[in-house]
């Protein structure tokens, strides 16, 4: 894998002028094949760049969020649950959870596992659907243009097949499958998985209005997502969003309720911001003013016009549905609800004003560092909705040419993406560790993940199982890095301080979810499309310089270099020490021009090395191709292998000519 990072550039400040203020079985077996063209015809060019706000040093920072939003992406791979595609990129993964649902009597194979564990929990796989739906409908132009669609339609499918699997009945949710409590009592990779795989559903006389009304709006949002690409699939979804979504507020209840052992877990605060946002989703999926009606007549019953809120995530969904009824209120002033959608926009303006700071003292907390801060367990995913929803909200207030009147500020669109882009680059690594908390992104990011599988080595290397006890012990408390890398990972991120404790048992701030990644994929691809620029050096967000121009290039960005890391084999040493054999693969990935007199950095190698020299100049770390090999033909590949008996280690491009 190729790395990015940041290169700050010295600019002068502008003086910005902002104006205005935004579904035949038969077809689904061919949906691969159906979907390529749709996408090839609806590429479009990407706008300008814009100006990158500077940051407080007074340098601008452009990081590649292009790269960013295909990570992300991956680690929906390494989360499967099932039979696993000929697609999977993450070949560290393998089958598993086959037997799902077997003792009920239902297929259940597939979906997702929800964060370092193997339960499959409904609620946030549900709301994780939707944030990737959302997305895709809303930015589909700039994923697509990324080449992307095709990774998010996937991603987004294979929780809407598990989905469909889950609804055999109009009135029946199979809601969960395995439980929290005894799956984590056991470290062990999903392919070695030796917990229950319990199965518990919701029906009339076990209700869950939240869960079956998150999975209704996932599946209203998906069928809007599939429209252009597959009519049959996205009708497919819409008959069991209606149907849910009927069930949902027929027999209303909270789905913990219903299915005790997610108390722990995931507990619902109610139900009632679900149904309208359930009904929000089918009306902008199907357009039937039924829908609309019911959230207009149900606003003030429900929370949606009463409520003002400063947070967004699986269980608070009110945020979401005033800002997509913003939406509708912007594109029809003379609706005949007018009155009621516009208390839904003030709700929608409060929680914009509160994440900028400008809502009269009523705000998000922030760090020092300049980071929301809602929660001390993962409060990453809390920051990656409120980032979203901002960037979409701006899109929909420039279409209106419209604005916001925050108790202390005026804010335009421009405003709502800028701080979504400062939120997105805290993220990346502009923050006061200079870290990246995307696993993979950049050349400084967390290594120890609170993660079972990124922890283990992959079963095509320890074939032997891995049990609960044995993998606390030899993997779990292990002190160095993880053997897998888990692209695209987002961490639960840095404390109220900013600080951030790279370890395994500190799972609030180390363990990836769902949740936390599936808000990306939009955020990622609009970013990219209004700043992007591809980018590579990492440093100090405070004190980095550009570096002086010279006759040899120096900025990754510019070197059309790719590396490819595998591991090759593993082995233990006499006091269980694990080692591993890296191979990493150099590529030039340029048609055109060879690659002359490369120069790498290679960190955090402890063991021995194969296949490159030392520099001549004698500078510690750094390392080139040996005599005779200096040249990288165009297209042209050469590896080296080291071995070490932590993480991969970080290599960086120096310069070449």
């Amino acid at each position: 894998m190729g790395s990015s990072s940041i290169i700050p550039i010295r600019l002068p400040l502008l003086r910005l002028v902002r104006v205005g203020s935004f579904f035949s079985s038969f077809l689904i077996s061919l949906w691969p094949m159906l979907l390529l063209p749709q996408l090839a015809r609806t590429a479009s060019a990407a706008p300008a760049p814009a100006p990158a706000p500077a940051g407080d040093d007074g340098y601008q920072y452009h990081y590649n969020y292009g790269d960013a939003l295909d990570k992300s992406l991956m680690f929906f791979e390494a989360q499967r649950s099932g039979k696993l595609s000929v697609d999977q990129r993450i070949k560290w993964r393998s089958d598993s959870g086959l037997r799902d649902g077997f003792l009920q009597g239902v297929d259940l194979l597939g979906g997702y596992y929800d964060a370092g564990d193997h339960v499959k929990f409904g609620l946030p796989m549900a709301y994780s659907t939707t944030m990737l739906a959302w997305g895709a409908v809303e930015f589909r132009k700039e994923i697509t243009h990324l080449n992307q669609m095709g990774h998010t339609l996937r991603a987004i499918k294979w929780a809407t097949d598990y989905f469909i699997k889950s609804h055999p009945q109009p009135d029946i949710l199979w809601a969960q499958v395995g439980d929290g409590s005894s799956d984590h009592y056991c470290w062990e990779r999903a392919e070695d998985m030796s917990t229950p795989r319990d199965a518990y559903k919701l029906d009339h006389e076990h209700p869950g209005s939240d869960l079956a009304g998150e999975t209704a709006a996932a599946l209203a949002a998906a069928s809007l997502a599939f429209k252009p690409y597959n009519s049959s699939y996205s009708a497919l979804l819409l008959v069991h969003a209606k149907q849910l979504f009927a069930f949902a507020d027929r027999f209303r209840g909270q789905y913990d309720d219903s299915i005790q052992n997610a108390q722990q877990f995931y507990p619902s605060s109610g139900y009632s911001d679900e149904l309208l946002w359930a009904a929000v989703w089918l009306y902008r999926a199907t357009g039937d003013e039924y829908y609309l009606k019911y959230v207009v007549d149900n606003g003030a019953a429900m929370g949606g016009t009463t409520w003002g809120v400063k947070e967004f995530s699986w269980d608070t969904k009110y945020a979401g549905v005033q800002i997509l009824l913003s939406k509708v209120l912007m594109d029809n002033s003379y609706s005949p609800y007018t009155s009621i959608l516009k208390q839904y926009q003030a709700k929608a303006q409060y929680f914009a004003c509160a994440c900028l700071q400008k809502n009269g003292g009523y705000n998000v907390d922030r760090t020092p560092g300049g980071l929301l801060y809602f929660h001390e367990w993962n409060n990453l995913q809390y920051v990656s909705a409120a980032a979203f929803l901002l960037t979409a909200y701006s899109a929909y207030l420039s279409a209106a040419n419209a604005n916001i009147a925050c108790p202390d500020a005026q804010l335009q669109p421009q405003d709502l993406l800028n701080f979504a882009k400062s939120q997105a680059d805290y993220v990346l690594g502009k923050n006061p560790k200079s870290m990246s908390y995307l696993v993979g992104y950049g050349t400084n990011y967390p290594t120890h993940i609170h993660h079972r599988g990124a922890s283990i080595p992959s079963i095509s290397l320890l074939r032997s199982a891995v049990g609960c006890v044995r993998g606390f012990d030899a993997w779990y408390s292990r002190p160095q890095g993880n053997p897998n890398v888990i692209y695209g990972a987002l961490v639960g991120g840095p404390n109220k301080n900013d600080g951030f404790d790279d370890n395994r048992s500190s799972y609030e701030q180390t363990e990836p979810t769902l949740s936390g990644c599936a808000p990306l994929i939009g955020l990622f691809s609009k970013l990219q499309s209004v700043y992007g620029t591809p980018a590579v050096l990492t440093g100090s967000y405070h004190n980095q310089r550009p570096a002086p121009a010279g006759h040899s290039k120096s900025a990754e960005q510019e070197a059309p270099v790719e590396f490819f890391h595998s591991i090759t084999n593993t082995w233990a040493d006499g006091r269980g020490m694990a080692y591993y054999r890296h191979r990493v693969i150099i590529k030039n990935t340029s048609q055109k021009a060879s690659i002359r007199d490369l120069k790498l950095l290679i960190q955090n190698l402890s063991g021995s090395l194969w296949g490159l020299s030392s520099t001549r100049d004698g500078e510690r770390n750094t390392y080139e191709l040996p005599q005779g090999q200096k040249v990288l033909k165009p297209g042209g590949e050469y590896s080296f292998v080291y071995i070490q008996g932590g993480p991969q280690a970080k290599i960086t491009v120096v310069s070449y000519h």
